[in-house]
């Protein structure tokens, strides 16, 4: 099994349905557990700043699903809660799964990046992540803690009161 950090989020309509919903769906793909859930905290847009503000969190997940794989899987749950296939960048969103971490891997293909980019520079990612585990990151060979130390992002962070709730998936009798 593999160990995989996914960023969440969502600033249109019911912003934490939404997360929910996904969370949910994540549950259900093949062979793939959610382990945990951090905090959920409501954070400025980046970019585009004329829109409302997310609502992001950070999911560990443990499966067996390859990277491309899990991306394409993600990118079916977007579409099915209301995300267009295109959008403008840095556009408002119902939901936006970014894989972060995927165990100690580093991969560069012409549709994934991991580590995710914009990790070492996003509190919004970084702060959550620390919710769950403190992992090196895998280019950096730094701890994510010793990257938000670094992190130049002077967004302020809002820790929500709401949780998002893992669903135990049923088992077959």
């Amino acid at each position: 099994m593999h160990k995989v950090f996914l960023g969440i989020g969502s600033n249109i309509g019911n912003r934490l349905s939404h997360l929910q919903e996904a969370v949910d769906r994540l549950s259900l793909l093949p062979n793939t557990s959610v382990y945990k859930v951090s905090s959920i905290y409501m954070t400025e847009p980046v970019g585009e700043t004329e829109q409302n503000r997310f609502y992001n969190g950070v999911i560990l997940l443990e499966t067996s699903l390859q990277p491309e794989e899990l991306r394409r899987y993600c990118k079916i749950i977007e579409q099915e809660l209301g995300r267009p296939d295109a959008y403008p960048r840095w556009s408002p969103r119902v939901i936006d799964l970014d894989i972060l971490l995927y165990d100690n891997e580093c991969i560069n293909t012409t549709s994934l990046s991991i580590p995710h980019t914009e990790l070492l520079h996003r509190k919004f990612v970084l702060i959550p992540l620390l919710d769950l585990a403190n992992p090196l990151h895998p280019e950096k060979q730094e701890t994510i803690q010793q990257l938000l130390n670094c992190c130049t992002d002077r967004s302020v962070l809002i820790r929500v009161k709401e949780t998002i709730h893992i669903k135990k998936r049923e088992s077959a009798s």
